[in-house]
């Protein structure tokens, strides 16, 4: 029982991450597109949450086929299990997180519909099939393994699955819009963030986010969890330390002459 209490438990500071990036994002732009900004963090959540639970869940976690993609479970009902509804949660999260990823890149940059239709694409074709190659066999062990699976490929908390393909997306569309060439050419800079203070929140929001995201990927309480919940946050205190340390060094090289 304390399993499903676990995914639920991780499946709310999941959740949370959506809110750390619409602070983070909004905080960190021009007051006149924040809430273009954070319309379209709202709504790529509420699309993928639906498309997940339409077919998305079935194609990522049903019966494989030709370990491709899944053919079973879509429409998820009340029909399964306490777990298997946890775990749906605690997926459909990650589809969440996903969709998003790409916001950031295109802050400012792109137009409300052109988000929308890249968010359907994702979260209804592209990321469950990634999903599917590699963690088809996560939902039900007399599932056939993913073709990547079946070649021996190992993502713990979605390290591929999750951030590399909402990753590739966001750099596809940021090449696809193009740099804003001969704007800042002439000592015309880039405004800063209209509202830092909530950029900061945003960021803590998503460390705090993370202890789910992580802690939750073994699907069960164990005694992994607590070793994983450290690295999470050693890691992103020393993520944000050493930028600065090469940031105060640079300065400090740069006064006494030497750059």
């Amino acid at each position: 029982m304390s399993d499903f209490y676990w995914l639920l438990i991780t499946s709310s500071l999941v959740f949370m991450m959506q809110a750390g990036f619409l602070c983070l994002e909004s905080g960190r732009i021009r007051s006149k597109n924040s809430i273009n900004v954070a319309a379209k963090n709202i709504s790529d959540f509420i699309l993928s949450t639906t498309l997940f639970w339409l077919f998305g869940f079935g194609i990522m976690f049903g019966d494989s086929v030709a370990g491709l993609f899944g053919g079973t479970d879509f429409f998820f009902s009340e029909h399964h299990s306490a777990w298997e509804v946890s775990f749906f949660l605690f997926q459909m999260m990650f589809c969440g997180t996903a969709a998003t990823l790409t916001s950031g890149a295109v802050a400012e940059r792109m137009t409300f519909l052109g988000y929308i239709a890249i968010t359907l694409v994702l979260s209804s074709i592209i990321y469950p099939v990634v999903g599917h190659w590699s963690w088809a066999s996560a939902y039900s062990a007399q599932n056939s393994p993913g073709w990547l699976e079946s070649l021996g490929f190992i993502d713990f908390a979605g390290a591929t699955v999750v951030h590399s393909v909402g990753g590739w997306i966001a750099l596809v569309s940021v090449i696809i819009i193009g740099p804003r060439l001969g704007r800042f050419e002439e000592g015309i800079r880039l405004p800063p963030g209209n509202n830092l203070p909530l950029s900061a929140l945003g960021t803590l929001l998503i460390w705090f986010g993370w202890f789910g995201f992580n802690g939750g990927s073994t699907l069960t309480l164990n005694n992994d969890v607590p070793m994983i919940i450290l690295n999470t946050f050693i890691s992103a205190a020393w993520g944000g330390l050493l930028p600065q340390v090469f940031i105060t060094s640079e300065m400090a090289i740069w006064k006494l002459g030497l750059l």
